[in-house]
């Protein structure tokens, strides 16, 4: 059973999310009424996936990520009515995993949810992935470097890996732009420039694996 809490203050969206998703077996939601509240509950509970409001009384939805972001890779998914690409990028900076505006369809944001957390879990594929200094554990979610382990944000451990599944091939900024962001996402190719920057101080030396092919993408290389 996942759990998974949503940290909302209107009270008939927390009604929706609720009833819709504890109609599934595999996910129970717990519900926070604002960002002091859920800043509790993350401190208190282990979640495999939070819900995230925006525009709340007091800690809002943006400190709030940066608080749990401070200490988690959690996965986060943004629920908000802030739509401008701005708030887009800045979610996606914090470390959210996702960001939908509302109104949304239930059974996508279901959808959304579910693929998050399998890939979270490592139930798509368990199998090391490796490359020179650099190596992968799906199945729990570490990065080592030469045996050490590196601490990654949530986007740019996902970019990471999938470079990493396509070692020694090219992989076009519009390519990570659509897998780790997502089909809808709005925003534009400079976001995964910047992760790229920060995963490549992240990862030090072997940093220089990830080779930047100019005006395409990146590749991954020994």
């Amino acid at each position: 059973m996942y759990q998974v809490l949503l940290v909302e203050d209107d009270a008939q969206i927390r009604e929706v999310i609720t009833e819709y998703f504890n109609g599934k077996e595999e996910i129970q939601i717990s519900i926070a009424r604002d960002g002091e509240e859920g800043l509790d509950f993350v401190y208190e509970t282990e979640y495999d996936l939070i819900l995230l409001d925006i525009m709340m009384p007091g800690l809002d939805g943006f400190q709030l990520c940066r608080e749990i972001r401070k200490n988690s890779i959690v996965p986060i998914i943004f629920l908000t009515a802030r739509g401008r690409e701005e708030d887009v990028l800045y979610g996606y900076d914090l470390g959210c995993d996702d960001y939908i505006v509302k109104p949304f369809s239930l059974a996508e944001l279901y959808a959304k949810v579910k693929a998050l957390l399998n890939r979270s879990k490592g139930l798509v594929g368990t199998r090391l992935l490796q490359c020179g200094k650099i190596c992968v554990n799906p199945a729990t979610l570490t990065v080592t470097v030469e045996g050490n382990e590196v601490i990654l944000p949530p986007k740019e451990y996902s970019i990471l890996k999938y470079l990493l599944e396509h070692k020694g091939v090219l992989v076009e900024r519009e390519t990570l732009l659509t897998r780790i962001w997502g089909y809808d996402y709005e925003g534009n190719e400079r976001v995964v420039d910047n992760r790229i920057k920060n995963l490549r101080k992240e990862l030090g030396d072997a940093g220089k694996q990830i080779r930047t092919i100019i005006t395409k993408g990146y590749r991954m290389e020994e």
